[in-house]
């Protein structure tokens, strides 16, 4: 174990490109079905539903908290709609399980997902008993990542020390909040962001492979 770990009793991921890589491209699946629901919410052509999205997606943090604020959307009608992808893309690494196991304390999910996307993604990658939970957006209360108020929820739900915890993120910006509270922060620069810009003082540790980045931990 690195000595600067030494002190980590809870390990928070991420899971969308960052327990798989990004070039599973298993979001531009859901990107797809985001595009097709706004076209049937508000009758428009897909270009228009795009920049809606991205609207929603940089004014609220994620596109369902902005249809939320302003179209009233049913959440789990959402979600239930834009999760219905196919899942083949994604393959399971063997050696993943066994690094999370040989991690010292808890394992937890922390996505804008919800939490049943979240257990057939773990399930496919053979996480499904990885984990001690999964702290989802309806924990959240449809706070998303990068909101203050989401990791202090998760704090809370779970009992956690942030000056004793890890969270490991695809997205340099979700990483800022976490490293406000204490938290040990983990990038995880797989080209699915553009990046922190010069700005990279949230950033402690940085890889292109989360199971490298785990052997190397290990190894150490």
């Amino acid at each position: 174990m690195l000595p600067a770990l030494a002190h980590v009793r809870d390990w928070i991921f991420d899971l969308d490109n960052t327990l798989y890589p990004a070039s599973s491209n298993l979001f531009a699946a859901v990107d797809q079905r985001m595009g097709d629901y706004i076209c049937n919410l508000i009758g428009c052509d897909p270009v228009e539903a795009r920049r809606v999205q991205k609207h929603h997606f940089h004014t609220h943090g994620t596109t369902l908290s902005g249809l939320m604020a302003e179209h009233a959307v049913d959440p789990h009608h959402f979600l239930d709609y834009v999760h219905d992808i196919d899942m083949s893309p994604l393959v399971a690494d063997p050696d993943l399980p066994g690094l999370l196991a040989a991690l010292p304390g808890r394992k937890l999910i922390f996505t804008n997902g919800d939490i049943d996307y979240a257990r057939r993604v773990l399930a496919r990658l053979g996480l499904s008993d990885s984990f001690a939970g999964i702290h989802d957006i309806h924990a959240t209360a449809y706070r998303p990542k990068p909101q203050a108020e989401a990791y202090d929820g998760l704090c809370t739900a779970w009992d956690i020390d942030p000056t004793r915890a890890l969270f490991a993120e695809d997205m340099a910006r979700n990483l800022i909040p976490a490293k406000a509270i204490g938290m040990t922060t983990l990038w995880v620069d797989n080209g699915s962001e553009q990046g922190p810009g010069s700005a990279r003082d949230h950033i402690d540790h940085t890889t292109h492979d989360i199971v490298a980045w785990l052997r190397s931990v290990e190894e150490t």
